[in-house]
């Protein structure tokens, strides 16, 4: 993944996809993902979101300025790099929250699928992060 084919507008404009007590199957959404990218918005809590996320690869450096970000990894692996030089591995149903304005990046071991919460159209920023060693 390049950083060039990723929008913060896109993010802030995109759709809720399923209104509130419409049961969602998670899993055919996942399986459904298309192949390299896919992050929607399955679903909106108040001022919040929940996103799928199904990828392979390396997401690029960013923060969000008002919005923590609470991820759950479902299958596969995430890697959550933090600009300080630490990186979190997470395993099927383990989770964490990054907090707002902490620049960092996900990437994966493989095709992974999190879920994501996040307040929704939350600004993203993208930036340089430290050089790969």
């Amino acid at each position: 993944m390049n950083s060039s084919s990723f929008d913060a507008q896109s993010y802030q404009d995109e759709p809720v996809r399923y209104p509130p007590l419409e049961v969602v199957d998670l899993v055919a959404e996942s399986t459904e993902a298309a192949e390299g990218y896919s992050n929607i918005v399955i679903n909106r809590v108040n001022q919040h979101c929940l996103r799928l996320a199904v990828f392979e690869g390396d997401y690029p450096w960013h923060h969000h300025p008002t919005s923590d970000e609470l991820f759950l990894v479902v299958e596969g692996c995430l890697l959550v790099d933090l600009a300080d030089g630490r990186t979190l591995r997470l395993e099927p149903w383990q989770a964490v929250t990054v907090p707002a304005g902490m620049v960092h990046r996900t990437r994966t071991e493989g095709r992974t699928v999190n879920l994501c919460f996040e307040e929704l159209a939350a600004d993203t920023v993208f930036v340089d992060g430290p050089v790969d060693p």
